[in-house]
């Protein structure tokens, strides 16, 4: 009995569907420009963009703790790299602080996928302004996410340390005021932290922004008792370089990083008044005056004519 056509046609049909159903898929890769890249290596500090750009992933609790964790340990290792005490003193001196350009990642609103990455552990050479950038990201996480912990307050504690070494004012003065007027309400400090960072906060205040009426007053709100800051206070007052020289020589070096903003000023004004009151005077005399050697005064400005005796020629007494 002969099949009819449509049988024959309908069986090569269903037998080209079984065939095709067991035939393995096609290995391809996925489409699009971006699989042709290698994965780009991503330092672990730039794995978050800037919670004040848009980037949520920082308000979370356990990855602020993390993030945290990878910062302390870059900034431990860049300390030990530079030998420590003067080493470490001159590579917070010599430190410029650049905020390198956003990442497409961190456009809001960009719909282009990311490129593959790979997190590197390998130290770059000129990692500070790195670990601050991470810094000022991790502060902005934990300000985003309204935590007032124990943690948010050991870490804000270090990032001050940090930024005030690294003279960056712009970083340590939010935190110092988010720590002493958010989080201490909350979660306390003890009474020698309170102590220390108040004294930061006055003498921000009076070095820096040179707002003495501002200082006292803080000082008097949370009376504040370290001697040294107080002398520091005076001697702003009194324009007492003498003093402002000697108690910079005794602080710690915290206290000394945020002293500096003012030792321009203080300087300007002590050579002033030995210019309007000498007319000779021996070198080591104007160094003391200015607390600096000789070499540095004249870089920065100081015009007096220099004798082999070792006198300094201020000005010339006008002829009779």
């Amino acid at each position: 009995m002969s099949r009819h056509p449509n049988e024959k046609s309908s069986s090569y049909s269903a037998q080209g569907i079984s065939n095709a159903s067991a035939r393995p898929p096609a290995r391809r890769g996925p489409s699009g420009a971006w699989s042709r890249f290698r994965p780009a290596v991503i330092d672990p500090l730039d794995i978050y963009g800037l919670p004040s750009k848009g980037e949520t992933r920082l308000h979370d609790y356990k990855a602020q703790e993390a993030y945290y964790t990878k910062i302390v340990e870059r900034y431990m290792k860049f300390c030990a790299s530079t030998g420590g005490g003067d080493g470490l003193g001159k590579a917070f001196a010599d430190l410029k602080i650049t905020t390198p350009p956003p990442r497409p990642t961190d456009v809001a609103g960009d719909a282009r996928p990311g490129l593959p990455h790979r997190v590197s552990n390998t130290e770059r050479p000129n990692d500070m302004p790195t670990i601050l950038l991470a810094m000022r990201k991790l502060r902005e996480g934990v300000l985003g996410s309204r935590r007032r912990d124990q943690f948010a307050q050991r870490a804000y504690m270090f990032i001050i340390h940090a930024c005030i070494l690294t003279k960056s004012w712009e970083s340590y003065q939010p935190a110092l005021l988010y720590l002493l007027y958010s989080i201490h309400p909350r979660t306390p400090l003890s009474a020698p932290e309170v102590q220390e960072f108040i004294g930061y906060h006055i003498l921000d205040l009076s070095c820096r922004q040179y707002e003495l009426g501002e200082a006292f007053a803080v000082k008097r709100e949370f009376r504040h008792r370290d001697r040294k800051v107080n002398v520091v206070l005076r001697s702003l007052v009194h324009d007492d370089w003498v003093r402002f020289w000697r108690t910079r020589r005794a602080v710690d070096g915290y206290q000394r990083a945020i002293m500096e903003f003012a030792t321009e000023r203080i300087r300007l004004h002590a050579l002033k008044c030995v210019g309007k009151s000498y007319l000779i005077v021996e070198k080591s005399f104007v160094e003391r005056t200015g607390d600096a050697r000789w070499e540095e005064l004249v870089q920065g400005g100081v015009g007096w004519q220099l004798q082999e005796t070792g006198n300094v020629v201020i000005r010339k007494p006008k002829p009779k």
